[in-house]
C-alpha cells in the first residue's frame, strides 16, 4: 500500500442533516429521536447540554463486545438525563439515533472522558455522526475521533453551518491543532495518514532542537520529567531509525517510539479486524516482543451477565472477544496473559498490575489501550491510553504519534495521618477547580512533595492511575531511591542497573509548568466521592446521614496491589482482633487482586485465611466489578455500594448508586454496614438492619 498515492479530503467539505443536542431533559431528546423535533442553539438551550458525558455513557461496557459496524445501533444507550420527576434516566434505545438521520452532536463541557475505548467514536461514526460539537473534549476520546475521521470542534458557531449544508473549510477543523493533528484530519484518518506518511506523502515537523533558532536557546530551557522523555524517544527520522534528540516542549508534535505497547480483549479484536483488512490476513506485526496482551476484563463476565443478555446472545459476543485475540496472538506470536489454567478461574493478571509488575521502567514511553495506562507513572515511566487505530497503527510503525502537553504539578507537603492514604489524596485532587472546571485536560500530572517522595510504588501507582480521572494526558512521580527499592524488591533487578535506570528520571530544576497546585496533607482525612463522578468528593465525616451498603468491592487495577492488600487486612484483623467483628451480616464483601503475583502475597501474609474467616469473598485477578463484568456488581438502581476502584460513573458497575472511598475505608464500610472511615484502634459502630436508605447526596 505504501506504493499507492493517498487521497485527502477537499478543502471545503459539507454535510446537511439533523443535529442532536444532548440535553439534560429526557424528554426533549426522545422528541428529537421520535418526533422529528429538531432545536435551534439558543442561550436557554446551551445552558442546558449535558456536561461530563462519559464514554460510559456513550457505550456501557456491553456494548463493547461487539467491535464492527454493528456498534451502530448502540451510541449514547447510557446516556443519563433529567426527567420530569427530577430523577434521572436513559432515554436513548438501541437504533433510534441511526434511525433518526443525525449527522452531528452536540454537547457540554469534559465530553468523552473515562475509558479510552474507541468503541465510542466508532458507535457514533457508525450512526451517521460525522461531526461532533462540545464545549470542551477529553484527549483521548478526540483523538480517537480524529483517528476515525469524525471531525470534531468546540466552536458552537459552526452548528448551522453543518446543519444547512453550507460549505466549510477544513481549516475550520484544523485550526489551533499541530501539524501531524492536522494532517490527520486532512487524510481522514490516522491509517491513511500513515499510508501517506510510509509513502513518503506528508512532512513531519523536526524537533525545535535540531532547527532554527540556534540549538543552544533550546538547550538553556530546564525540561519537566514529561518532556525529558518525549525528547528521549522522538522518531526523528523513521528511515534511518535515528531516535531522540536533546529537547522538546509543550505543543511540539511528532512520533515517538514506544517500549512497551499492550491491549486488551475489548481492544485487540477490533484493532486485529482494522489490521487484517486494511493490511491483509497474512500481514505481520512489527516487534512483537514489545506487544502484549490481556485477557483480564471479561473473565467473570458470566457471572453476572443477566439472563436477558444473555438471551440476546451477548455473552456469546462476548466470549468471541476472547477467541479473536487468542488466535491473533497465535497468528503474530505475541505474549497473552490469558485466563489461568486448570480449575481456578480468573486472569493472570490485569493489563495495568502486570505492565508495573514485570515491564515498565523509569524513563520508558508506554502506551495500551486503556485509560488507566499511566499506572506505570509510579516508576516515572510516560505511560499514556490510546486507542483502538492508534494501537493497530503502532502495530506497523512502532511508534505512536502525540503533541507534548504542558505539564502541572501537585505538591503534598506535611504529615498524611495514618488513616488517609494516596486514593484520599485522589479524591481531594479531583474536586481541585483546576481539576473539576476541566483545566487539566490533556496535560501532564506530576505528582511531587515529600509526602509523594514518602509514598511506596504502590501508592504512587494509585495516584499515577487515577490521572485518567483528573482528564490529564498521564501521571508521573519522578524516579528516585524508592523506586530503585521497587525494582530490586519485586524484580530481583541488580542494585547498580536500577541506580542507572533512575538516574536522572526527574524534573530538571526551574522547569515550567502551567498551574502547582500545593496540598497540606495535614489537613487531609478519609474521603468519599458521592455516586455519578469521582470528583464528587468530600470528607466522609462531612456525610449527613449514614449511607448503608449493601456491597464493599475491594479491587480494580487502582485498589488490587499487595498495598492495598495490607490496607484490607489492617482493618479486618484489627476490627477481628479487638471488637470480634467481621463484614456485616447486611454487606456482602468482594476483595479482587490485580495479578497471580499478589494472590500469592497474600496467601504467604495469611490475608487469605483472614479473608475467608471475616466473611469476605477473595476473588482471583480480573476487572471485575469495576467494569460491571464480575461479583461486586449492583443489580438495581436502589441498591448501594462502597469501593476502592477509580471511576463511579453512571452504570460503570450496574445501576446502583456507588461510593468511592480508599482500601482502608472500604474495609471498614463493609465492617459497619455504611459508608465509614477507619479510625486506627477505634471500634467501627454498625449501623443497624434495615436502616432506610438515604438519597445520593448532590
Amino acid at each position: 500500500m505504501t506504493g499507492q498515492q493517498v487521497r485527502k479530503r477537499p478543502p471545503e467539505i459539507s454535510f446537511g442533516g439533523r443535529v442532536l443536542f444532548l440535553v439534560d431533559n429526557a424528554d426533549l431528546i426522545r422528541r428529537q429521536l421520535h418526533e422529528g423535533l429538531d432545536l435551534d442553539l439558543t442561550p436557554e438551550l446551551k445552558a442546558r447540554l449535558r456536561h461530563q458525558i462519559s464514554t460510559d455513557e456513550i457505550t456501557p461496557a456491553y456494548i463493547c463486545f461487539f467491535y464492527d459496524e454493528t456498534l451502530g445501533e448502540f451510541p449514547y444507550l447510557g446516556l443519563e438525563a433529567a426527567s420530569g420527576s427530577g430523577a434521572t434516566e436513559a432515554p436513548i434505545e438501541r437504533g433510534s439515533v441511526k434511525d433518526a438521520g443525525f449527522i452531528c452532536s452536540v454537547a457540554g463541557k469534559r465530553r468523552g472522558k473515562g475509558s479510552s475505548r474507541e468503541q465510542s467514536p466508532y458507535a457514533e461514526l457508525m450512526a451517521g455522526i460525522k461531526v461532533v460539537v462540545s464545549e470542551s473534549i477529553e484527549r483521548i476520546y478526540n483523538e480517537n475521533c480524529q483517528n476515525l475521521g469524525i471531525l470534531t470542534t468546540t466552536d458552537f458557531g459552526l452548528i448551522e453551518r453543518i446543519r444547512s449544508g453550507e460549505p466549510i473549510p477544513l481549516t475550520e477543523f484544523t485550526a489551533g491543532t499541530d501539524e501531524i493533528t492536522r494532517q490527520i484530519i486532512e487524510y481522514g484518518g490516522l491509517f491513511e495518514f500513515n499510508m501517506a506518511r510510509l509513502g513518503g506523502q506528508v512532512t513531519l515537523p523536526a524537533p525545535r532542537a535540531l532547527g532554527d533558532p540556534p540549538a543552544g536557546d533550546a538547550a538553556s530551557r530546564p525540561m519537566t520529567l514529561g518532556e525529558k522523555i518525549f525528547a528521549s524517544k522522538w522518531v526523528v527520522d523513521a528511515a534511518s531509525d535515528q531516535v531522540g534528540t536533546t529537547h522538546a516542549e509543550p505543543g511540539e508534535a511528532g512520533f515517538f517510539r514506544a517500549d512497551v505497547r499492550f491491549s486488551h480483549e475489548y481492544v485487540t479484536p477490533m484493532a486485529a479486524i482494522f489490521f487484517e483488512q486494511k493490511l491483509g490476513a497474512d500481514a505481520k506485526v512489527l516487534d512483537p516482543d514489545s506487544i502484549l496482551f490481556f485477557r483480564d476484563h471479561l473473565t467473570f463476565l458470566h457471572k453476572v451477565m443477566s439472563q436477558e443478555r444473555i438471551e440476546q446472545g451477548l455473552l456469546e459476543v462476548a466470549n468471541q472477544l476472547e477467541v479473536k485475540q487468542r488466535e491473533f496472538s497465535e497468528k503474530q506470536g505475541i505474549r497473552l496473559y490469558g485466563e489461568q489454567q486448570g480449575h481456578v478461574m480468573g486472569s493472570e493478571a490485569i493489563c495495568h498490575s502486570k505492565i508495573l509488575e514485570d515491564y515498565a521502567e523509569p524513563g520508558m514511553l508506554v502506551i495500551g489501550t486503556d485509560s488507566h495506562t499511566p499506572h506505570a507513572g509510579a516508576v516515572g515511566a510516560l505511560a499514556f491510553g490510546v486507542g483502538t487505530t492508534a494501537i493497530f497503527n503502532s502495530w506497523i510503525t512502532k511508534d505512536v504519534r502525540a503533541r507534548i502537553p504542558p505539564s502541572f504539578k501537585v505538591v503534598v507537603g506535611g504529615t498524611l495521618p495514618a488513616n488517609a492514604t494516596a486514593k484520599d489524596l485522589m479524591l481531594e485532587i479531583l474536586r481541585h477547580p483546576y481539576v473539576r472546571d476541566g483545566h487539566a485536560i490533556g496535560q501532564i500530572i506530576e505528582y511531587a512533595g515529600p509526602v509523594v517522595e514518602g509514598l511506596s510504588v504502590d501508592e504512587r501507582a494509585t495516584m499515577t492511575n487515577m490521572a485518567a480521572e483528573v482528564g490529564a494526558f498521564t501521571g508521573l512521580v519522578a524516579a528516585d531511591e524508592r523506586t530503585v527499592e521497587f525494582l530490586v524488591r519485586e524484580r530481583g533487578m541488580p542494585v547498580a542497573r536500577a541506580r542507572a535506570l533512575v538516574e536522572g528520571v526527574h524534573s530538571d530544576p526551574g522547569a515550567e509548568y502551567v498551574k502547582v497546585i500545593e496540598i497540606d496533607a495535614s489537613r487531609l482525612r478519609p474521603m468519599v466521592a458521592l455516586p455519578g463522578d469521582p470528583g464528587n468528593g468530600l470528607y466522609i465525616d462531612e456525610l449527613a446521614d449514614a449511607v448503608p451498603i449493601e456491597i464493599a468491592y475491594a479491587g480494580s487495577c487502582t485498589a488490587g496491589k499487595k498495598e492495598d492488600m495490607d490496607m484490607y487486612a489492617r482493618v479486618f484483623r484489627e476490627a477481628r482482633d479487638r471488637w470480634g467483628l467481621g463484614v456485616h451480616p447486611g454487606v456482602k464483601c468482594y476483595i479482587q487482586c490485580g495479578s497471580t503475583d499478589v494472590r500469592e502475597y497474600a496467601r504467604e501474609q495469611g490475608y487469605l485465611d483472614l479473608f475467608h474467616e471475616i466473611g469476605a469473598e477473595f476473588i482471583e485477578p480480573g476487572c471485575g466489578a469495576c467494569i460491571a463484568a464480575g461479583p461486586g456488581v449492583t443489580r438495581s438502581a436502589e441498591q448501594v455500594s462502597v469501593s476502592s476502584q477509580n471511576r463511579n460513573f453512571p452504570g460503570r458497575s450496574g445501576p446502583g448508586q456507588l461510593y468511592l472511598v480508599s482500601p482502608y475505608s472500604v474495609a471498614a464500610s463493609a465492617v459497619a454496614g455504611r459508608v465509614a472511615a477507619w479510625e486506627p484502634g477505634a471500634r467501627v459502630e454498625r449501623v443497624e438492619a434495615g436502616t432506610p436508605r438515604v438519597p445520593v447526596l448532590a
